[in-house]
């Protein structure tokens, strides 16, 4: 589950918390796809209320989904799309760069601060102020609910992380990851493992979370430093991809190596291991780390390079997947083979965006790889949409942000009564206001 800007058709794609449906935002508003089917790719809701939408994220399969657009880079709308009701909107004293969700909290990450939300009723808990510079809004939240960590970057000359519990608003550890900065970092399901990149690009690293020690180390190339813009767990924590500037996607497979004196059966790679285990004690550090280093379990090759791209790893229809939303407005599906790796195949391709005569010509003018037919799944069900009704209410903040100086959000409540489609669809946001319909606004 990534966020970035992916190239001129979207201005962003980003998987929804257990990668069961993406979101993109365009020129002209944004889409939800529900991505449970390998051959078939379902528009569940399109939006053109708000142009050039640059964030766009979903809760989980709920209805509610965050909104911010270049037009107002400030505020946050927060929607019930189903219902096509606005729950809520927060404005902040600079440009919003991420908002991440799960289903105990909402954080804003802003260039030198970031908000911390109750998800249940948009309550503003805690400001973290005074942030090391991060103006690529770099930032992870776990999705289980039950630990609710973020993780954020503790400098902007090196590659520490501060991962912060954000549902006892304290800071748990801070972690010496990297030499120089942070590209990107990713919480696995269960919010116990995290993994990071630096700029540079060629290393990535798992760490142990709340302890915040080194499981495992791969090494993505040494050739070129690269720009690793995605990074994504599987949903059992055994696989790791991660998505760069370049036309490789890099899968990764989290397991211990068996003990030295276990019998293993014969084979070229491991006579080499071997070899590279025996000669690593003769060589200096930085040289044996490096041999030391696991490589890619698997590899995709995309058909374009120097762009961004938003990547998962999905477990659809019963199979691994890969899934890349591409900056062309394409998501491209791979399978994945858990036991041998190696190169993943192309199943299936679907656009995002644009008509059948555009793709026509846009297709006619590259070499693309033939997609494969897939067996036919039943389709999710489109639901319509009207207009949000909202009316204004002035917000507050607990922890005292204004008394250093910080511009406390203000928000905007939806009139009348909002609450998601049902109590087993989490969070029921059922207090956002008082029972007239207007909020009582509070300073501290």
């Amino acid at each position: 589950m990534e966020t970035g800007d992916v190239g001129p058709g979207l201005c962003c794609a980003s998987f929804n918390q257990d990668s069961t449906s993406l979101a993109v935002g365009t020129k002209t508003g944004y889409r939800l796809f529900s991505v449970t089917s390998v051959d078939k790719l379902d528009c569940i809701h399109e939006s053109i209320e708000t142009p050039d939408v640059y964030i766009v994220e979903r809760l989980f399969s709920s209805s509610l989904v965050v909104v911010v657009s270049q037009s107002v880079p400030r505020r946050m709308n927060v929607y019930h799309f189903k219902k096509g009701t606005e729950i809520c909107n927060y404005s902040y004293s600079n440009n919003i760069l991420a908002v991440r969700l799960n289903r105990q909290r909402l954080v804003v990450c802003l260039e030198e601060s970031i908000y911390i939300h109750n998800i249940k009723d948009m309550k503003l808990l805690k400001t973290l102020l005074n942030t090391p510079s991060n103006p690529s809004g770099l930032c992870a939240l776990s999705i289980n609910h039950s630990n609710s960590f973020l993780a954020y970057p503790g400098s902007d000359t090196i590659g520490e992380i501060i991962v912060y519990d954000a549902n006892n608003l304290s800071t748990v550890t801070m972690i010496p990851a990297h030499d120089s900065p942070l590209a990107a970092v990713t919480f696995s399901a269960s919010g116990t493992k995290l993994a990071s990149a630096s700029e540079r690009g060629t290393v990535i690293r798992v760490f142990s979370i709340p302890e915040g020690l080194r499981l495992f180390e791969f090494r993505r190339g040494m050739k070129r430093y690269v720009n690793i813009s995605s990074l994504s767990f599987s949903p059992d924590a055994q696989f790791l991809c991660a998505s760069s500037n370049t036309e490789t996607v890099h899968i990764f497979k989290l397991e211990q190596h068996s003990p030295s004196g276990e019998e293993e059966a014969p084979s070229w790679s491991a006579y080499v291991g071997k070899m590279f285990t025996a000669a690593s004690s003769y060589l200096p550090a930085q040289v044996s780390g490096m041999m030391s280093q696991d490589r890619a379990f698997a590899t995709v090759r995309l058909q374009m390079a120097g762009q961004k791209n938003a990547c998962a790893l999905a477990i659809i229809q019963k199979l691994p997947r890969l899934l890349v939303a591409s900056s062309d407005g394409q998501l491209f599906i791979y399978n994945i083979d858990p036991q041998d790796g190696g190169e993943c195949t192309l199943v299936q391709k679907h656009r995002l965006f644009g008509s059948d005569k555009d793709w026509e010509e846009t297709e006619k003018s590259q070499l693309t790889e033939p997609a494969q037919a897939c067996q036919s799944y039943a389709a999710t069900v489109a639901i319509p949409t009207s207009g949000p009704v909202t009316a204004t209410l002035t917000g507050y903040s607990e922890d005292g942000g204004a008394k250093k100086g910080e511009v406390i959000p203000e928000h905007e409540f939806a009139a009348g009564p909002v609450c998601l489609d049902d109590e087993t669809e989490f969070p029921p946001i059922n207090w956002c206001r008082d029972g007239s319909g207007r909020g009582k606004g509070r300073r501290p």
